[in-house]
């Protein structure tokens, strides 16, 4: 029997000049209306709309969301855990992950290579908080053979994904 092949990802057509401006102008802001939107880039309201829900539907655009700051719901305190697992037996790594999912403040949950097998960002009101989140919902993990965790004094925004003018 051959070995399970790596999921497939589809492929998006090549983005053109009027796809990389309306993703530019919704990574600035993604509220922009369809019309506020076609007038920026300069297309017609119609194009405008096909281009999106292409965008939309192949994937380039994966969803729409608000960013909410931690601090404004009394989640003062930001931290990236790094998880290291026992073992990365398949079956394994699903289950911890599956968990990875139910925990309160968690904010986003990175697989990765290296030295760990994990990176969580957290948000989390207290470091009593904190810790009760590392002691009673990954060291009592099965899988879980060391974690450590790393306070975030501040979050920069990066360059992103799209060259800016």
């Amino acid at each position: 029997m051959d070995a399970p092949s790596a999921p497939k990802v589809p492929r998006a057509a090549p983005l053109d000049a009027v796809d990389l401006a309306i993703l530019a102008e919704l990574d600035e802001n993604g509220r922009l209306t369809n019309a506020a939107l076609a007038e920026r880039v300069g297309v017609a309201e119609s194009t405008c709309s096909q281009r999106l829900r292409a965008l939309r539907e192949s994937g380039v655009i994966r969803r729409f969301r608000a960013e909410i700051d931690p601090a404004a719901l009394g989640l003062g305190i930001e931290a990236v855990i790094t998880v290291r697992l026992a073992s990365h037996s398949r079956d394994q790594v699903q289950a911890f992950q599956s968990r990875l999912r139910d925990i309160p403040s968690v904010v986003r949950i990175f697989h990765v290579a290296g030295a760990d097998d994990y990176l969580l960002h957290v948000a989390v009101e207290s470091a009593a908080a904190l810790r009760d989140l590392v002691l009673e919902h990954l060291q009592v993990h099965p899988g879980v053979r060391h974690t450590e965790t790393q306070l975030i004094f501040e979050v920069i925004d990066g360059a992103g994904l799209l060259p800016r003018a």
